[in-house]
């Protein structure tokens, strides 16, 4: 037995509810951008589509349909003509670690400016951390470089002044001289540093491959998801006034992770990408 008011707006009226919150404004005449839940509910008022509803009602019946107020986000395709055969390369690389082989994506994080960072932290309601605001920022910057391990899902990296590719050749002979019995397999991207002629000589003599990425797809980097976690967990909310300071977080967030590593395994197992009709250009 239904208890309650019976509903004043049908289901009908409601699947218009959420076509029109989806649209474009714009597309319907309005000057608008975007609606807000009063604009919305002005906007189906003085159309017919209801004779009267609250802006609470009208959030309900969105919440109820799985329509939900979400930021805008950009995407970018590749535009490099190789760009199936270099993921399906990349991927089976993720999938299948050749033998008496290591696979390590590689990159730059930063830059590393002294900066206050902003982050989220949990606080008294309507109590925020506040953070100082920044008009000159006169200590320069520092860049990481680094490489995740997917056999043990540790990272190894340095911290230094500059990137170019005698940085990036220093770190590559770290990386060697960890496995000097295996050939590495290196993820980067199209960074010029990676592609120097003095660094593809050296990893030709040194049993290295680079394998790089394609144009405009830097999501199949494996990395990027762990920069996302060094820069939510060791600088978001923080306010360093050296480099040093900053240098020490980061590292001891590192260490702290690389201790509770695992074996990375199962790289976007369930997105369209594995699909083999992934369209061209359809990053």
């Amino acid at each position: 037995m239904e208890r309650g008011a019976p509903r004043r707006i049908d289901e009908q009226t409601r699947d218009w509810i959420c076509v029109i919150a989806r649209c474009d404004p714009r597309f319907l005449g309005q000057p608008l951008s975007g609606w807000s839940l009063a604009k919305l509910r002005d906007y189906l008022t003085a159309t017919g589509y209801v004779t009267t509803i609250s802006v609470e009602t009208v959030r309900r019946v969105l919440h109820e349909r799985g329509v939900s107020w979400q930021a805008t986000k950009t995407w970018k395709a590749s535009t490099d003509p190789d760009f199936t055969t270099k993921m399906r390369r990349i991927l089976h690389l993720y999938d299948h670690p050749p033998p008496g082989g290591r696979v390590r994506c590689v990159d730059e994080f930063g830059p590393l400016n002294l900066q206050p960072r902003p982050g989220r932290a949990w606080r008294p309601q309507g109590h925020p951390v506040r953070l100082r605001a920044t008009y000159h920022r006169d200590q320069g910057v520092r860049h990481m470089i680094a490489a995740l391990d997917l056999a043990t899902g540790r990272l190894h990296y340095r911290i230094r002044d500059r990137k170019r590719w005698r940085e990036f050749l220093t770190f590559l002979t770290t990386l060697r001289a960890r496995r000097p019995d295996q050939k590495l397999y290196l993820i980067c991207d199209n960074f010029s540093p990676h592609k120097h002629p003095e660094v593809r000589a050296w990893c030709a003599t040194n049993h290295v491959e680079l394998v790089f990425l394609p144009t405009y797809a830097s999501w199949l980097n494996w990395i990027e998801a762990e920069f996302a976690a060094v820069r939510y967990f060791a600088l978001g909310g923080t306010d360093h006034r050296t480099h040093t300071e900053q240098d020490t977080a980061i590292g001891t967030y590192i260490r702290w992770r690389n201790q509770r590593a695992q074996p990375k395994t199962g790289f976007a197992t369930n997105s369209k990408i594995r699909h083999p009709d992934y369209p061209f250009k359809a990053a």
